[in-house]
């Protein structure tokens, strides 16, 4: 295969190398012995991993990120799976509109909505930073809810419901016994990222952020702009080993194919 398409191959092999490159590179930094962010790494260490740990910054701001990822993420889930239902089962009119609608937090630049939550919430109303962030992440997350879940809901037979329906069972009892496994393999692939989006944000909670309170990526933005050495790198494929994780967990509970409505 390789030499019937020379071209083909050559471009897959430095499509690998871009994508993969900054990976070893951040993982060579991170295991390092030495005391800066050089590469190749001047031995191999778990020194910096520790100093991650005992770094205090870092401890408190990954508690806010964890307890901003939860909330948000359940709400996003509560507002955006009877929405799905409304779309995918109603007959709501301006349908197409109402499905793009929740569709421009992703189109709208996060900074852009990060500036307007920030005049509206934390100025306007006086909303605490983590309040704000709760909410801000929430309305990011919305579409991504809306789209898996969705998606799950739409490969789905509503005869299926109509025939529980005809047999006997009331709303409630249709909706928790088909509606829900239905929407299962969606709800699971929503929350799962769902919450690694919001661990992961930077430029909207960059400007949802207050005194005491920050997310971990911005801890880790402001730490290099002040130190050299490779303690983020350390943390950085922490947070990647944990995203690999949840994609893995994801592929071997519902798998890619129906993540993304195929």
């Amino acid at each position: 295969m390789i030499l019937r398409r020379p071209l083909l191959s050559l471009l897959s092999a430095i499509a690998f190398v871009i994508m993969l490159g900054p990976v070893v590179i951040l993982l060579g930094v991170a295991f390092t012995a030495g005391s800066t962010l050089t590469f190749p790494p001047e031995g191999l260490s778990l020194r910096w991993f520790a100093a991650a740990l005992e770094y205090r910054p870092f401890i408190d701001s990954l508690g806010t990120s964890l307890v901003v990822a939860v909330l948000s993420t359940a709400a996003a889930l509560a507002l955006g799976i009877p929405a799905t239902l409304a779309l995918q089962r109603g007959a709501v009119p301006g349908k197409a509109f109402i499905e793009n609608l929740f569709m421009t937090p992703i189109i709208v630049p996060e900074l852009v909505l990060g500036l307007a939550l920030f005049q509206q919430l934390m100025v306007g109303f006086n909303i605490t930073a983590l309040g704000t962030l709760v909410i801000g992440h929430t309305v990011l997350l919305l579409p991504y809810t809306v789209r898996v879940v969705g998606a799950s809901l739409a490969l789905a037979d509503p005869r299926l419901e109509e025939a529980a329906r005809g047999l006997g069972a009331g709303p409630v009892r249709t909706f928790f016994s088909v509606t829900v496994p239905v929407m299962r393999p969606g709800i699971i692939s929503a929350t799962i990222l769902a919450f690694i989006t919001s661990l992961n944000n930077v430029p909207l909670s960059l400007l949802l952020t207050g005194p005491g309170v920050a997310t971990l990526p911005v801890e880790m933005l402001n730490y290099v702009q002040s130190s050299f050495d490779p303690v983020v790198a350390a943390v950085s494929v922490v947070l990647l080993a944990l995203s690999v994780a949840v994609a893995l967990l994801t592929e071997r509970l519902v798998g890619f194919n129906k993540v993304f409505g195929r």
